[in-house]
């Protein structure tokens, strides 16, 4: 199948909702090119450049990236891809973001994973790590072969400070308050279809068909005539 137009997505969605395994997927299934906030905070704090060293300075106070260095960080990124299909993954997460967006181009869709904060903080909070090698345990579905051990070394597992309950609620808590008004920002707009569920892999076969009617539309044409 090949795309008609560019194709533009921005898909949201709280910690621990599944968005990263979703934006996976949409970008080997579809072929979109995929720019992630986080991954390109990462990068630029440690390769430190003029905006990692700025966003590290911020992040280090505990105060929060100012709207205009973020945008500047996402819309250099971007000048790259501008002739592609792309899935813009952790931003904008506040209107300001998000009308900066708009001057620069024109979305075709936000994606909205709506994931019940008790299932989550149910997926976080299960969640072990065994520090030296970065082996990831989850009691519900990966467990280790002994309660509280790492399956190799024998040595003790520990929870993430950020996987802790008190922790998740806060982060959960800190998302809704910052995403609600662009989530009726981008509502508003018509642009905005929110996918619900308690499962990863229920809720995407919804959110795959309703990609494919969006980038290949001349296929349900074919399809309602045979």
């Amino acid at each position: 199948m090949v795309q008609q137009r560019i194709f533009r997505a921005v898909i949201m969605g709280p910690p621990g909702s599944g968005k990263g395994t979703v934006s996976g997927r949409i970008v080997k299934r579809f072929g979109l090119s995929h720019l992630s906030s986080g991954d390109l905070l990462r990068a630029n704090i440690k390769a430190q450049t003029e905006l990692g060293l700025l966003m590290k300075s911020c992040i280090d106070q505990g105060q929060l990236v100012p709207d205009d260095v973020i945008s500047r960080l996402i819309l250099t990124e971007m000048r790259s891809i501008e002739q592609s299909s792309w899935l813009l993954d952790g931003f904008p997460r506040t209107v300001t973001q998000a009308e900066t967006l708009d001057g620069v181009c024109s979305v075709d869709t936000v994606i909205n994973m709506d994931v019940p904060f008790q299932t989550i903080k149910q997926r976080l909070t299960s969640r072990w790590l065994h520090l030296p090698s970065g082996r990831v345990y989850n009691i519900d579905f990966n467990p280790p072969k002994i309660s509280g051990l790492d399956d190799v070394t024998g040595e003790p597992l520990i929870q993430r400070d950020d996987d802790t309950p008190e922790t998740i609620t806060r982060r959960l808590r800190s998302y809704e308050n910052q995403t609600q008004p662009v989530l009726e920002y981008y509502r508003s707009k018509g642009m905005l279809e929110t996918f619900s569920g308690t499962e990863t892999n229920k809720i995407w076969p919804h959110i795959q068909a309703f990609l494919s009617k969006k980038l290949f539309p001349q296929n349900d044409k074919v399809v309602g005539k045979a």
